[in-house]
């Protein structure tokens, strides 16, 4: 139904549709829009897509039975939008896909524990790294072959791990080529194939591990010679406005304990999600 309103009620209505749009609170915001903090630009209200997979832990899923996704991203933008006077919006995205949605302009940003590399860097810019990452095997809990990671490097054992990732470039140089990698679409169906027995081990990033790991502990296990270290950022179009604003949040929430308190809750015991515990990718 339409309405007309005319003069002074026609300026009040505007007045309180203009206020109540920067208090609303949206599904996957950071909450109230109510200035940045000081210091900080202001983004005005403004709508931040972030892209991520809801498939990724701890970094970002959907608990089983719910529609809303929650996670280290989802913590980390609801922050770093309180500062700067932004929503974000979380954008389901696929990998490794999202990278070049977000260079054509698609979508803002996008998060995921992604890899910060000369070749990415080609094509999207960068925020400063929030968190490095190492890069390990995991190996059957049974399986006494593989003590080390160079037992894995040095013999002929099949390793798996997902395509477009660090990991996959990763195994290419230790194995040397692709021979003996078995290359997967997620993270998660390597891990299904290491424990049929299909693949040997699955090289991965420890913080992404830990759930993997944590769910089936009675099946698979960490070596632990960190094989990479990979600092982790953002990622956005080229000439983005938002990477300033973006890496002066992340240097406060470094400098106030923030990222520390997020690493405490997602990446420590205290995390207790598995994969059994999450709703499948377009579920």
């Amino acid at each position: 139904m339409k309405f007309k309103l005319r003069g002074l009620a026609m300026l009040a209505l505007a007045v309180a549709l203009v206020a109540s749009a920067c208090g609303a609170d949206d599904a996957g915001s950071g909450g109230e829009c109510d200035g940045a903090d000081e210091g900080f630009p202001d983004l005005e209200c403004r709508e931040v897509t972030v892209g991520v997979e809801n498939a990724y832990l701890p970094f970002n899923f959907i608990p089983a039975g719910e529609t809303e996704g929650v996670g280290w991203d989802y913590d980390a933008w609801a922050d770093i939008c309180d500062r700067l006077n932004c929503k974000p919006i979380m954008t389901e995205a696929g990998w490794p896909a999202v990278i070049d949605q977000v260079a054509a302009g698609e979508i803002d940003t996008a998060a995921d524990g992604i890899s910060i590399t000369d070749e990415r860097a080609e094509i999207v810019d960068y925020s400063k790294p929030y968190m490095t990452v190492q890069q390990k095997f995991i190996v059957q809990l049974d399986d006494d072959r593989f003590g080390s990671a160079d037992d894995i490097i040095n013999g002929d054992a099949l390793v798996g791990t997902q395509v477009g990732t660090t990991n996959f470039e990763l195994a290419q140089t230790l194995l040397g080529g692709d021979e003996r990698i078995q290359a997967f679409d997620q993270f998660g169906l390597a891990i299904q194939a290491l424990i049929a027995g299909d693949i040997d081990a699955v090289i991965i990033d420890d913080a992404a591990g830990l759930g993997y790991v944590g769910e089936n502990a009675d099946l698979i296990k960490t070596i632990d010679d960190a094989l990479q270290s990979d600092p982790l950022g953002f990622i956005f179009p080229k000439g983005s406005d938002l990477v300033a604003g973006v890496n002066q949040a992340i240097d406060a929430m470094i400098a106030d304990g923030t990222m520390e308190e997020l690493g405490k809750k997602y990446f420590t015991d205290a995390f207790t999600v598995t994969y059994d515990d999450i709703e499948p990718v377009g579920g």
